[in-house]
């Protein structure tokens, strides 16, 4: 029989189960705002669920529900919650969830919270089977070769007929491979009637949501299930071993997507990349590569090695390299790093160049400008065709407010120079180098803030009598070094 997964009509509610402690994370923060990939397992749960396009989203709450709610509002305004005071097993959860939902006719989809690996594409086909066959129940269960832990799945032929938890089961039933997930579609009149008859009366004293499925073979109600090939999405997370488990094989499918789509990944053992970053073809990501958040790399761009990028643009043919940024945008053609710090704010213009230990922050650069070396620059405007030289600061805080300081087309900041904010250099103005700026420069104007050198004739000789620095000196001919007659020759022609 052919399912209609593609077009399938919407379900009357799903319920997310997430009011479990979390004991065994060990963490301050609720186990569902752990994240994979860059989102939290719970933001999966609810878009798998989603995907069903319910009438009614509810998700179960209880342990940190304070935490779990606020998020929750951040990632729908048509979700609604349902408190599980204690913890009394999964029929107890589910029966909190329908409390909340009020009269319901048509299914009931259940899922979990803590199963990132879950796809809307699944439980579509999980529905699809559901109505294909008529059931009453349909389950998600998966072939593992390592059972232990999980409910078995009891058959006869090929219907099931029950689930046995690991600790009510036999022998030769903890030998059965095939497992349940969790995760189900009833019809609703059934879910109803069968949580009414749970009790207590097994190995874990609560209220488990398997005994329904026994309860639907007893009064008749045909059992169906949905095997998945792909048993990660029945992998849930309860502690950090198996939080890293996922996220690495989460990783390794995102990598091999963007690797079929045109990309090249040298070293994927030592690449990151977030479920929500985006990449052109051709781009190429050097070892030790992370991109999280929001990231766009364009096409021909080059990233790594050992660089990181958290919600930054980058654009086409652009190179990162050993650096990290946040919140930026870097131009067509640029180049950044290594060993930039590329701080929220900043906006690095098409063919420019942040260079090797630059720190920038709220900086716009303009096209085909370089920041190229031991600067920073902070809260800054910089115009087209600027040059910043080595060891510039732009002293943007002076203790109680951060002020701009704009540079303008084609200006010149020598080495070693401080810009104080707020300070302005009009375009084609120049600054000599090792100046301390604390006035505007003209358009064309030339800026020394420095003491005037003195020379001490015969210094060497003597205060340090004898030593290598005197014996050079003695030996020198008195001529100018041809490096540097040559550069004040270019400066004069």
């Amino acid at each position: 029989m052919t399912d209609h997964a593609d077009d399938l009509s919407p379900v009357s509610a799903v319920v997310v189960l997430a009011a479990g402690g979390g004991t065994r994370m060990k963490s301050k923060k609720a186990t569902l705002l752990h994240e994979v990939s860059g989102k939290t397992m719970l933001s999966y749960a609810v878009s798998a669920a989603a995907a069903l396009d319910p009438e009614r989203l509810v998700v179960v709450v209880g342990h940190l529900r304070d935490q779990v709610a606020e998020h929750l509002e951040t990632l729908s305004t048509t979700v609604s919650t349902a408190i599980q005071d204690q913890q009394l097993g999964t029929g107890h959860a589910v029966a909190a969830g329908l409390e909340t939902l009020g009269e319901l006719t048509g299914e009931v989809v259940v899922t979990y919270g803590d199963v990132p690996m879950l796809t809307g594409t699944t439980l579509r086909k999980l529905v699809a089977i559901h109505r294909a066959h008529n059931n009453g129940v349909t389950l998600l269960t998966a072939h593992v070769e390592e059972p232990t832990g999980y409910g078995r799945i009891i058959r006869e032929g090929d219907k099931v007929v029950g689930i046995v938890e690991q600790a009510d089961a036999t022998e030769e039933q903890r030998a059965v491979k095939e497992i349940n997930s969790g995760i189900y579609v009833f019809e609703s009149e059934l879910l109803r009637a069968g949580l009414e008859q749970l009790d207590t009366d097994n190995a874990t004293g609560e209220h488990n949501l398997t005994d329904v499925v026994r309860f639907a073979n007893e009064r008749g109600d045909r059992v169906g299930s949905f095997v998945t090939d792909d048993v990660w999405q029945t992998e849930g997370v309860n502690d950090r071993v198996q939080l890293a488990r996922i996220n690495a094989e989460m990783n390794r499918r995102i990598l091999d997507a963007w690797m079929l789509a045109g990309v090249t990944i040298v070293d994927p053992s030592s690449t990151w990349i977030d479920v929500d970053v985006d990449l052109a073809p051709d781009v190429v990501l050097m070892p030790g590569t992370i991109l999280q958040g929001a990231t766009t790399i364009g096409e021909d761009a080059v990233i790594g090695p050992d660089t990181t990028l958290m919600d930054v643009e980058v654009g086409a043919g652009a190179e990162v390299v050993r650096s990290h940024g946040s919140f930026a945008i870097i131009g067509e053609g640029a180049t950044v790093g290594p060993f930039s710090y590329l701080r929220p704010g900043t906006q690095l213009g098409r063919r420019g160049k942040i260079g090797a230990f630059v720190e920038t922050k709220n900086a716009v650069i303009g096209d085909g400008s370089k920041v190229p070396h031991l600067s920073y620059a902070g809260d800054a405007v910089i115009g087209e065709g600027v040059n910043i030289g080595a060891g510039t600061v732009f002293a943007n805080y002076d203790g109680v407010n951060k002020s701009t300081t704009h540079v303008g087309d084609a200006a010149f900041v020598g080495s070693n120079s401080v810009l104080v904010a707020p300070v302005d250099i009009a375009p084609g103005g120049f600054v000599a180098a090792g100046s301390t700026v604390t006035e505007d420069v003209p358009a064309g104007g030339l800026a020394v803030a420095r003491g005037r050198q003195h020379l001490a004739e015969g210094w060497v000789g003597k205060r340090r009598p004898g030593s290598k620095a005197d014996e050079a000196a003695k030996s020198h001919d008195g001529k100018i070094h041809p490096a540097v007659a040559e550069s004040r020759a270019k400066q004069k022609g």
